[in-house]
């Protein structure tokens, strides 16, 4: 959209629209952000959108955070909508891949975290390892580089529970950087550059085409905040 959107279309055709998601944008309306979402200036221009799935989340199979940048794909009929969400549901055919700066690196600098992850009882917005009643969460890692105190680490996420990156990021003892639940603000506070956002950005997503079961694969390169932090 000439509007700053239409430029982050990665792929469009009939049935699925994959965007680059800025950081700072919701995905769909909620209290106290009414306007701006990006369901919104994606149905501006299709309406045929707009009463796929439910009509607070038109087109949505999957989310990011406000403040996580990356790929996203969208439903634009019911067929793609339905298709879409079982892929999402069972995890088995969805691929996908951040990228995150965090403070220090991990060890060891690959691996592997599989815990369970649930709402901390007296914090709603809040995730946490949870031994108990929380849901499987599994997500791998590799540590890519290193400076300033701080890492730059890919994460490949089998399962799709919320906040799962910031939470296993927090629990390996290395939160991302400008995390405003799970991170370090005294650390945030001593970088050079301060942190604007919490800098964790969806860099791959690979998925079946919901019609045709074309093996698909998008990749956002990471924004500047990714790339020069520290």
């Amino acid at each position: 959209m000439k509007s700053g959107l239409e430029d982050r279309i990665l792929f469009e055709d009939a049935e699925i629209v994959v965007v680059d998601k800025p950081a700072g944008m919701i995905v769909h309306p909620a209290p106290g952000h009414e306007t701006g979402a990006l369901t919104q200036l994606l149905v501006a221009k299709r309406p045929g959108m707009a009463h796929v799935g439910s009509e607070q989340r038109p087109g949505v199979v999957h989310r990011l955070d406000r403040d996580t940048s990356g790929v996203m794909v969208f439903a634009k009929t019911p067929r793609a909508y339905q298709a879409l969400r079982r892929q999402f549901e069972d995890h088995g055919r969805i691929a996908k891949t951040y990228l995150a700066v965090l403070h220090g690196a991990p060890k060891p600098a690959a691996g592997r975290v599989d815990t369970l992850i649930g709402r901390k009882p007296w914090d709603a917005k809040r995730m946490a390892v949870d031994g108990e009643d929380g849901k499987r969460a599994v997500t791998n890692y590799e540590t890519l580089g290193k400076t300033n105190g701080l890492a730059l680490v890919e994460f490949r996420i089998e399962t799709g529970r919320t906040h799962q990156i910031r939470v296993h990021a927090a629990h390996l003892g290395h939160p991302v950087v400008g995390d405003p639940l799970y991170g370090d603000a005294v650390r945030d506070r001593c970088l050079r550059v301060k942190p604007s956002r919490t800098l964790l950005h969806a860099v791959e997503l690979s998925f079946d085409h919901p019609v045709t079961g074309e093996r698909l694969s998008f990749a956002a390169p990471p924004p500047a905040d990714i790339v020069y932090a520290g």
